[in-house]
């Protein structure tokens, strides 16, 4: 099969490695959102990046920056009342008295520091807030400082709710049932609040999805997909090449409006100068050698290409970690891959898009942000790799997923056996072959062109053959009709990830809002 046999609907483009457009994008937006990521750079900080800078912010530990906590604020709605005689003085609740009261926070309280200690995502509790009306809520001092807000709704006016849905803010409501007290908002959170008594949603900034009852399992849930959102949105990825989009040119300024993302830009002049001076330094080819010569010691690694290859894959490895940690991020993605970086790294960036995320990083090729938003979101919620991959038609309740690039540590902890092969469309450098094992339960996210709807498929795993595509590849079974797939399956490239996480994407989503289409 040619290359031209695979392409976007513009023949001639490559469609594996190249996201959608020839040469550097011009004029690209360096936009910083830095007082809602906290990044401590200037727009301009890669442009012109010297070698020595980038060498001496290469970090010394492997591991990429940690995720930054989920601050939330929990919120205690109550009432209490007093008898009085011949009329009904109480509303529905075990939280009758301000003793009932006191117990319940501490209740509260307990519960979420264990949820916090056994949390696989980063979260940070304030202190509990009693409120009973809405001027107390606005009276609490740190509802600044938090991203989401738990109100446990015992009780009190509804009033209190408007207030608290009107800072904007992300809102959990806990009501219970059986857990310790049972609450008022039990019985009327649905009619009363959601559907201010009509038979529809009426209103703003929250849902039916917001409503917990009981579980702390579905707190945690909830949590760890508005951390990963909190962690995406406004974030940085530095662009090598600049930002591109399979057939859909607009796919860095949606991403920028929808996630508020800042795309730094390192041309491949810049990085051609970076890599001409780190062959130059002495320390840095040893450092590469080394790193090469440990990768490969590796039993579960099969060396199936020149070993040069795999060097300069981690000489490319350094000096993305460097400019990663000049620009304050710990997100990649390269422009032009089935061309370009050849000629200037004389190596594939396949292995070293690979190690990076296998080190915490989230590394992508094609720099196609009709997809690395989802990638993106995917891997801080998971906190795992994902696999950015080319779908094929499906049959039979089967479909193959293949890239030159994939991660080995897809779990998040253990790493998968590996052939290091060369890149299938050139037949040059350095490509993983991961060895992904057959049972595994995968999410796999299928994004549109527009940035209006992305859709879900639960898959497992039941082979990884080497078929004369790209390296990394696996056919995927799912329970759903062949038909449906086909016809609901959106834009091209999909995103995989280990695991069963549609509900907390789903979740996500709804906050930017794109419309979630799980097809099970």
């Amino acid at each position: 099969m040619s290359a031209h046999d695979h392409a976007g609907p513009d023949a001639s483009h490559l469609h594996c490695c190249c996201g959608g457009e020839r040469g550097d994008p011009g004029g690209v937006s360096r936009r910083a959102f830095l007082q809602a990521t906290g990044v401590a750079f200037t727009a301009a900080a890669l442009a012109g990046c010297a070698y020595e800078a980038v060498r001496s912010a290469v970090p010394l530990e492997d591991a990429a920056p940690p995720r930054k906590p989920l601050i939330v604020k929990p919120v205690f709605a109550y009432a209490t009342y007093k008898p009085r005689p011949k009329t009904s003085w109480r509303s529905w609740g075990g939280i009758q008295t301000q003793a009932d009261a006191d117990a319940e926070v501490q209740r509260i309280q307990a519960e979420l520091a264990q949820l916090q200690a056994q949390a696989d995502f980063p979260v940070q509790f304030l202190p509990v807030a009693p409120v009973r009306n809405p001027n107390e809520f606005k009276a609490v001092a740190d509802l600044d400082q938090a991203d989401a807000l738990i109100v446990y709704a015992a009780g009190g006016p509804q009033s209190t709710f408007d207030a608290v849905v009107a800072t904007g803010k992300h809102v959990i409501f806990f009501v219970r049932h059986r857990s310790g007290p049972v609450y008022l908002w039990y019985e009327i959170i649905s009619p009363r609040y959601l559907r201010q008594h009509t038979d529809t949603l009426s209103v703003k900034g929250v849902d039916f999805t917001d409503v917990v009852v009981d579980s702390q399992d579905d707190i945690a849930w909830r949590l760890r997909s508005l951390s990963g959102l909190k962690n995406t949105l406004g974030s940085s990825i530095v662009c090598i090449g600049g930002p591109g989009g399979w057939s859909t040119p607009a796919a860095p300024d949606l991403t920028k409006a929808k996630w508020k993302m800042d795309l730094q830009t390192v041309t491949y002049k810049e990085l051609g100068e970076l890599i001409k001076q780190a062959r130059a330094d002495e320390a840095a080819l040893k450092r590469a050698r080394d790193r090469a010569a440990a990768y490969l010691a590796d039993p579960a690694v099969s060396l199936e290409t020149k070993p040069e290859y795999i060097e300069r894959c981690f000489m490319l490895d350094d000096i993305f970690r460097g400019l990663m940690a000049k620009a304050g991020t710990k997100a990649i993605t390269v422009h032009n891959c089935m061309g370009t970086i050849m000629g200037v790294s004389d190596t594939t960036a396949c292995m070293t898009l690979s190690t990076l995320n296998d080190a915490g990083y989230l590394a992508f090729c094609e720099s196609d942000f009709v997809v690395i938003p989802a990638g993106v979101l995917m891997a801080n919620i998971t906190n795992q790799p994902v696999f950015l991959n080319d779908p094929t038609y499906p049959h039979h309740g089967i479909t193959t997923l293949a890239h030159c690039t994939a991660p080995r540590r897809m779990d998040g902890k253990n790493l998968e056996p590996v052939r290091l092969v060369t890149h299938f469309e050139s037949d040059f450098g350095a490509a993983p072959k991961v060895e992904m094992h057959k049972g595994q339960v995968i999410t796999n996210v299928l994004p549109d062109f527009k940035a209006e709807r992305w859709v879900g498929l639960k898959a497992k795993i039941i082979d990884a053959p080497f078929l004369p595509i790209c390296r990394s590849q696996i056919d995927i079974a799912y329970g759903v009709d062949d038909d449906l797939v086909a016809e609901r399956m959106p834009g091209f490239h999909w995103m995989t990830v280990y695991g069963d996480w549609r509900r907390e994407i789903g979740y996500a989503l709804k906050k930017i809002p794109i419309t979630w289409e799980d097809l099970g």
